[in-house]
């Protein structure tokens, strides 16, 4: 009889063993030093996390243009890349697996940021609305500037230069950040990308770039050691498509044919429903993508077994347990109480709420 698959099995991700299926999710945490390099503190954060069967490091800029908060880590400049081996030697000596995500803002930057004070850059002339958090405190954001057709090519070759830098850095492979209201889930929304070339109009168009900055990477790293992640019916940073079904359907679709190690979806949430958001079954995505699917959105033991359980993923992203639990496979396996997150410390600078939160000792 075959036992029933839960957080605790083991899993074949390309050619990579992980020995459970928690994965850790990318959490942004706003605590690289000067030159938004990782250090030796972020190197104990990721390696006291190693029990997961895959972490994913926090969103990491590609260039200079894609930064939007202070003190995020890149991956586009020498000292960067040390300080990130850093960290990949930390989690591979405690036995664990790292991915690196990569991110480019787009419209969510501001001039604080931008070299020379320039604006930022999206698929059209939309700001999104609200404030942003710049090193001179809270800011309105302003409106970006259109990307000219022929900037495109260098936003890919950004995106392929960090995925060659994160093989130097020695990471075991990436992730493609397509989701959250960034530049490439700009480019895929018709609420945020309102162009009339080749990258817009028509879901095939607004899929575009997504999909070259994806072939860019696997020519790096092929796909099994290649992620995406996606955020279909998300309303941060101010996001809405028309119809997110046809939209991230395709997409899932046209994924297929990079043979990538994994999709990962954030799904429905219920602060996104209450801000217009359109629900969007996961299901509906897996009917669609061919490979290995996590599944992210306020799971608990019990609803990431139930899931795995189903067939309805293969992985579970935990973000803030993770956060608060650095341990939690272990928590988990036996029932142990958990750390509760303090949210007051999650984007301030130093080790409290960072590197501090206990072990179980139970």
């Amino acid at each position: 009889m075959t036992a029933e698959i839960n957080l605790f099995s083991p899993y074949q991700l390309g050619d990579l063993q992980l020995p459970n299926r928690f994965v850790m999710a990318p959490l942004t945490r706003n605590r690289a030093g000067a030159g938004n390099v990782p250090g030796e503190m972020n190197a104990t954060y990721y390696a006291q996390r190693a029990s997961a069967g895959l972490l994913i490091a926090e969103a990491t800029q590609t260039t200079p243009e894609a930064q939007g908060y202070p003190f995020t880590p890149g991956i586009h400049s020498p000292e960067q890349i040390a300080g990130w081996k850093l960290v990949t030697e930390a989690v591979h000596q405690q036995g664990g697996r790292i991915f690196l995500q990569m991110w480019h803002v787009g419209r969510v930057s501001h001039p604080d940021f931008q070299p020379n004070g320039a604006l930022p850059v999206a698929p059209s002339p939309i700001p999104p609305k609200g404030e942003i958090f710049t090193f001179a405190g809270m800011k309105p954001y302003v409106t970006p500037r259109a990307l000219e057709i022929n900037e495109i090519p260098l936003i890919i070759q950004q995106f392929r230069q960090a995925a060659q830098n994160a093989q130097i850095a020695g990471f075991d492979g990436v992730e493609v950040h397509g989701a959250n209201g960034y530049l490439l889930d700009q480019f895929l929304r018709d609420g945020t990308n309102q162009r009339t070339d080749e990258y817009g109009g028509a879901v095939e168009n607004r899929a575009r770039l997504l999909l070259e900055v994806v072939e860019a990477v696997t020519q790096v790293w092929g796909g099994q050691r290649v992620g995406v992640r996606l955020s279909p019916s998300s309303t941060f940073n101010d996001m809405k498509d028309s119809n997110p079904l046809a939209t991230f359907g395709y997409v899932a679709e046209a994924l297929n044919r990079f043979g990538l190690a994994y999709l990962h979806v954030i799904e429905t949430l219920e602060s996104d429903l209450r801000h217009g958001g359109t629900a969007l079954d996961t299901r509906e995505l897996r009917s669609r993508f061919q490979g290995t699917l996590i599944v992210n959105g306020g799971y608990n033991r019990e609803r990431g077994d139930a899931i795995l359980a189903s067939g309805g993923a293969d992985l579970v992203s935990f973000g803030q347990l993770f956060l608060a639990n650095p341990d939690l496979p272990k928590r988990f396996e036996l029932n142990a109480p958990l750390n509760q997150p303090d949210f007051a410390t999650f984007y301030t600078s130093g080790a409290k709420g960072y590197t501090d939160y206990p072990f179980w000792q139970g």
